[in-house]
């Protein structure tokens, strides 16, 4: 027989997607085991068991005011990269529909978005954030939408370039010569150039902004006491560093891995839209 076996290629999977998936499994069980068994309440506090360590009913220990670390750390998920998202998302609502008129139109539109940008971009977004925090007061919803007045300019400006690269091209200016509305031409030819662009972006950025929360956090600009969040959570450590070091190295280690977990699907999202990238 004339003939050469083929064995069929198996498909690659991505890494960076199974540690991200092992991690969301280990913190779904986890998130299960404290709120059906433990079931502590996250702000009552129990000076009786103050700085224990770890045991069945308390994993991660308790805290300086006996409340159950473990709960308070998974629920501070929810303030630091709920919030986070929420400033993401409407940055993006915001951004995007932006820099598709500007891109497109062009003209006085164009230059008028221009001059805000560069008003914006004049300053770095952590220095803007300060101040804008400052005039507004604490609070994690002045917090959220400082960020959010930092954040839509570089989605917007994104857009804006690739709008302006992409419409001078072949294929969008036959799209005119055949009559296509300015929308039907967005929706079909331009917005898929951009959707990948913006996925990366805003998965890179969403590191930064947990960071930055965090960090607000910490010097009682965002989330208020009670309330668990990661960079509060250090910052009413701190006094205790010497005797419960862990009660600031697990908030810490938890800012840590998302964000590496974050920079690692956008370092995916990078490659996988990678337009450069030829088919081998």
């Amino acid at each position: 027989m004339n003939g050469s076996l083929r064995i069929p290629k198996m498909k690659k999977y991505s890494w960076q997607g199974i540690v991200a998936f092992i991690f969301l499994i280990l913190l779904f069980v986890v998130a299960i085991y404290t709120f059906s068994y433990l079931q502590h309440d996250p702000n009552l506090t129990n000076l009786d068991e103050r700085l224990q360590g770890s045991s069945l009913l308390h994993p991660l220990g308790t805290d300086q005011l006996g409340r159950d670390v473990l709960t308070r750390l998974l629920l501070g998920a929810q303030q630091t990269i709920g919030y986070s998202l929420l400033a993401l998302i409407v940055a993006l609502i915001i951004g995007v529909p932006i820099g598709l008129i500007s891109g497109y139109k062009r003209g006085l539109v164009d230059r008028v978005f221009m001059r805000i940008a560069d008003g914006f971009l004049a300053f770095p977004d952590t220095i803007v954030a300060i101040v804008l925090s400052g005039l507004l007061g604490p609070g994690i919803g002045n917090l959220v939408f400082a960020i959010i007045l930092i954040k839509w300019v570089s989605y917007a400006r994104l857009v804006r370039s690739t709008m302006l690269t992409e419409s001078q091209k072949e294929y969008v200016l036959i799209a005119r010569t055949n009559g296509l509305s300015p929308i039907k031409i967005i929706r079909k030819h331009l917005l898929p150039h951009i959707v990948g662009h913006v996925l990366v972006l805003a998965s890179l950025d969403m590191g930064k902004i947990i960071l930055l929360i965090s960090a607000f956090s910490y010097i009682g600009l965002g989330v208020q006491p009670p309330t668990p969040e990661w960079g509060a959570m250090l910052n009413d450590s701190r006094p205790y560093f010497q005797s419960r070091p862990e009660l600031m190295i697990f908030p810490g280690l938890a800012i840590v891995v998302v964000v590496l977990l974050t920079n690692m699907v956008g370092d995916y999202l990078r490659d996988h839209f990678d337009v450069k990238k030829e088919v081998q």
